[in-house]
Parts: C-alpha cells; structure tokens; sequence
C-alpha cells in the first residue's frame, strides 16, 4: 500500500515559465469549455470550499491574458467577475454562523458552503480566499476591466477585509495558514486603496500579525511557530503557513515576515528527513500540500541555504487544486499565480551548519523532537516512527516495561564531524519507576549510507532491552509506500515485535492501516477536525524493533548497539572502559564518550576517528 499523498519531491516539478505557460493554457482551454452562460467557473462537483473557486480560475485568466494576450480572454475574465459579484457575494448573516461580532454588518463575505446555514464554519477562510483572489485580479487585471468594474471589485475586497477584521472574530479556527493568509490579503489590498485608507489597512495588517499571530507563535524543537489548529506544526498546512510568509514579505518588505519564515523554514529543514518524508500534526499526519508549498520553500530555501524541495508533497495537486476527474479548481489559484510571479531558483543542496534537532548526511537522517528523542530515523531507503510500549512512545532503554527517554533535567547535545563521518551525542537525565536519576547517553554516527546508535546506562536490573522504533514506510520510486520490513542489525539479541491485540489502540505495521488513518480512529474528534498527534499518543502498544544489551560492555553498564542500513557485513562492536570514559569500535569508527557529567561546564565530550 502506498501512502496516497507522500509522493515526488517538490523541486521535481517543472517551474520555468514555458512549463507555467503551459499549465495556464490548460486552465485557459478547460475554463473556456466550462464557463456558463452567467459566467461560472466552478467545477460541475464543487460543493464545498466553493465561495472563492470560480473567481480563483477568473484570476488565472487574467494572468494568462497578461503572459500570452490571446484574445479570447478579456471577454471570459469580464463574463466571470461579473458572476463573483453578482452571485458569490453575500451580505445577509449566514445564519448559524458563531463567530460574529457584528451582527447585520452587512459587509460582504464569502461562504464555504452555499446553502444558508448548511455549513457556516468554513466561512472565514473562504473569505480570506476570496479576498487574495481579489487583490490578485486587481493585480493583473488591467486592460481587461473597466474602471466602474474595478472600483466596484475594490470596494468588495475592502468589504471583505472588514468583514474578516471587524465583524468576526480573527481567526477563529486557530489556523496559522488562514491568519497569515488575511494578513497578506491586507498587505495586497492595501496597494489598491487611497493613500490614507491603504495604509490604515497595511498598518491593520501588521499589527494583526504582531499581537494576533506571532505573540501566539508556540515552541517545539527551539523554534516558535504559528499555531496550526491549536498545535505547534502540522505537515499539510505549515508549509502553506511558509508560502504566505513569502508572500508577505515579497509584498511588504517587512523583515518580520523574513525572520520568521526563516525561522520556520530551520524548523522544517530539521524535522524533514534527506528522502522528504515527515508526518505529524494537529490537523492531518500525512497529508502533504503540493504546489501551496513551492512559494515558500523555495524562496526560503534559497534564504537559508537549503533543499527544502526534497520535501514530498501530493503531486496530484502540482499545479492547483483538482476534482477527482483532474479538472482545474480555482481554491488555490492564488498561490499558483504568486509561485507563477516569483522568481526565485529552488537551492537543491543540503545545509552544512550543524542543527541540534536532526544528523543528516547522504541517504541517512535522523529528526529529533523537543526531548531529543529520535521522532523519525532514515536508513537504506527505509523510515522508523517512535515504537509504543505501555503507551510510552520513543527510542531508548526499557526496563520492567518503562521506557526511560523522557528527560528529567537539561538535555545536553555535542555534533562533532570527522572526514566522512558525522554524530551526534545526547546525554539525557532521566528516571525510571525506581526514582532514581539516570543518564542516557545516545551516540548516532553516520557514513551517509549507515547509521549506528549507541546507547550506554548504568546497569540496569532485570531484563532491559532497547526499543528501536518502528518500521513504517520505504521508498519506492516517486512515491513512499508500508513496509514492515526493517534494514537493521543489532550486537545483542534483535527482535521485532507485533502487538497481540487488534484493535485501534495497538498499531500493526503489517497492516494496511496508514499512521493518520490510526491516529484519526483515536482522535476526539471526527476526521479532519480531530487532532491526529493528540489521537496517536493514545496508542498502547505497536510493533517495535527490540535489541537486547550487546555483549562485551564494562560491568557498570548496559550498552545497546544497532546499525541501520545495507545488512551486509559483520556488526561486532567492542566497548571498553577507560576511567569513566566509554569507547566505542566498530568496523567504521572509533569513538569515545566522555563522562556522563560532562565537562566543566556540564557539556557532553566525543571523540570519533574512522
């Protein structure tokens, strides 16, 4: 089974303006075949994320009359944004919706679903889209439409701003993408009014960003993000959050909307593994945004000096968003058209400057999250998720079925680089169901090809074993596909483990079952308003790799080593004691690892030969 959205790297696609020039002349041929005698746009299926679709295709229209002048464009472009105003502008209350705060505004607002009161909530982001599918004809539209036409089309998005910043509350989804997205709708807008009333609106603008957006932004990994759907980060829509980032700083030129993209950029750099794949959030685990995502990772990649690109976006979504039956739907056509008029090059090698929160090199990467606990290992084509044991989640030691990588103190980090090799050392304080502080030390060291993970305690009692994740996708081509097949080779005794019970609570990854599907089935809420990250910590138990203690440790430690990769080969690794430093010799490295206590100033001490 494939995971029906994790698919090419996002720099695969075409981007040079004759492969634009194309897609915009098949939006051109498919919009001429589709227009209704009133000027309709919509796709014959579109029923919900309505309110803004057939202006969407109306702006692309309008930017393809601006690239190529065929002549048959003007009178489509004019047919159809008579039918947005005449038949998708609403003023009267949509009865049920919740989050006004002004009742009989009478401003004007796009609606989600058009049946009154069918299905209210999504009006706010409807409204949002609508106003950049607005500001985005005013944008492109001249010698299409007359002045009486523009000033009315100006005076809607203006209405459109108010209605979103005056007569609702903003943001009333928590959705960072939707609150940025307003932003930048005031940021464009604000070029299209009188100078007074502009800069009111771009002042507005800002300030929303400033005290409704980013003095909101939530830690994960060292980074603050925009919240998305009351979390820190989620794969779909914190790109989409990037891509607007980029827009408002192309539009603005206000070094906040740089800094904090950049900002988020590192953050996705650090938990995107080298083959693109990631999952995890608030809103969906897995489902990836395709060319919503361009704009922003290409014009921060290029910022910070990395291959964003690689991450997989759907690429069934490549150009814009599409029905079942691959026809153009206008939802997103302002992001196609802004990704259409930048013109920055995707940057397509890695960055070189240390991150605390991932070890990459060649095929191999390791993300990090907030504990320093492994969220996701690459090796050899392959992907391992935190393995769950008693309804603990991660990498690291299990004693008595308590897993012991929860830090209880000062997590302290050490990379060090040599010739062809690169590691990563974690000490992490932590404690067991005894109360007794222990420290964890995890050294991970990569060739590019191969990752080996070192993990020394103090002798534990018992039986301990390491729990070493869990085997969950491979690449397969262009697309990323199940596999319960790991590539990994243990000194001690290595197993994988499958839970016994088959129910929702325990994940098999011999299953078909996909990660987001698992964790929407013990998620609160229904599909698509539940939080999979919050739904997936409810899982007991999952299948897991489990490697035993490697023989030859000093006495006063349990030691656990597992190579993950190409399975040729002999893996025996050697420890030896020399004072309370540890050494490590395998038949790639030598390392040494200083005392758990660190040095003078508390820090973690490695050495690492080949």
């Amino acid at each position: 089974m494939h995971l029906p959205r994790q698919l090419g790297p996002l720099h695969d696609l075409p981007d040079t303006p004759e492969a634009y020039d194309a897609v915009l002349a098949d939006v051109t041929e498919q919009a001429l075949a589709r227009m209704t005698p009133e000027g309709n746009l919509e796709h014959p299926d579109c029923a919900d994320d309505i309110g803004d679709t057939s202006l969407g295709v109306t702006s692309l229209l309008a930017l393809a009359w601006q690239r190529s002048k065929d002549p048959r464009l003007p009178e489509a472009v004019r047919r159809s944004l008579a039918f947005h105003l005449r038949e998708r502008v609403y003023r009267e209350d949509n009865p049920g919706y919740p989050n006004l705060r002004v009742r009989d505004s009478r401003l004007p607002y796009a609606r989600y679903v058009l049946a009154p009161g069918a299905h209210p909530i999504g009006d706010w982001p409807s409204t949002v889209w609508a106003l950049l599918q607005a500001v985005n004809v005013l944008d492109t539209a001249d010698g299409l439409v007359d002045d009486d036409r523009r000033a009315e089309l100006t005076k809607v998005a203006h209405g459109y701003w108010r209605w979103l910043t005056e007569a609702t509350f903003f943001n009333p989804q928590e959705a960072g993408n939707q609150a940025i997205g307003c932003v930048v709708g005031g940021l464009m807008l604000a070029r299209h009014l009188p100078p007074g009333e502009g800069e009111r609106v771009r002042s507005r603008a800002i300030g929303l960003y400033v005290d409704e957006i980013r003095a909101h932004r939530v830690r994960d990994r060292g980074a603050l993000l925009p919240p998305e759907h009351g979390g820190a980060y989620d794969n779909n829509y914190g790109p989409i959050s990037l891509s607007f980032l980029a827009q408002a700083h192309r539009v603005s030129g206000e070094e906040i909307f740089a800094e904090d993209g950049d900002a988020l950029a590192r953050y996705i750099d650090a938990r995107l593994t080298g083959g693109g794949f990631d999952n995890g959030g608030p809103r969906y685990s897995e489902q990836h945004s395709a060319f919503e995502s361009v704009l922003g990772m290409r014009y921060f990649g290029a910022r910070i000096g990395s291959d964003l690109g690689r991450y997989r976006g759907d690429s069934r979504w490549a150009r814009h968003a599409v029905k079942a039956d691959g026809g153009v739907d206008g939802h997103f056509a302002w992001m196609l058209v802004w990704q259409i008029q930048d013109t920055t090059r995707w940057h397509r090698t890695p960055s070189t400057t240390p991150a605390r929160h991932q070890l990459r090199a060649g095929s191999v990467s390791v993300a990090f999250d907030d504990r320093m606990t492994p969220s996701l290992v690459e090796a050899a084509g392959r992907y391992y998720l935190p393995a769950a044991v008693n309804r603990q989640h991660g990498f690291g030691p299990v004693i008595d079925g308590f897993l012991l990588c929860r830090p209880m103190g000062e997590v302290r980090v050490r990379d060090v680089t040599t010739g062809g090799l690169k590691a990563k050392l974690v000490t992490k304080p932590v404690v067991g169901r005894d109360h007794v502080l222990r420290h964890v030390q995890s050294l991970y060291v990569t060739d590019g090809t191969s990752l080996w993970t070192t993990v020394a305690v103090e002798r534990l009692p018992g039986t301990p074993y390491l729990l070493a994740g869990l085997p969950y996708a491979m690449d397969d081509g262009d697309r990323v596909r199940r596999t319960a097949e790991p590539r990994v080779t243990a000194a001690g005794d290595l197993r994988l483990t499958h839970p016994a019970a088959n129910d929702p609570h325990h994940f098999d990854s011999r299953t078909d079952t996909t990660q987001e599907q698992a964790a929407f089935a013990l998620a609160a809420d229904p599909r698509g308003y539940g939080n999979p990250d919050q739904g997936w910590s409810h899982l007991v138990a999952s299948s897991a790799l489990e490697a035993g203690p490697a023989p030859g440790a000093p006495g006063d430690l349990h030691v656990f080593a597992v190579r993950y990769g190409p399975d040729d080969g002999v893996f025996a690794p050697a420890f030896e004691r020399d004072g309370t430093a540890l050494t490590v010799r395998t038949e790639a490295f030598t390392a040494v690892i200083g005392d758990a206590a660190g040095d003078a100033h508390g820090e973690p001490e490695l050495t690492l030969s080949e």
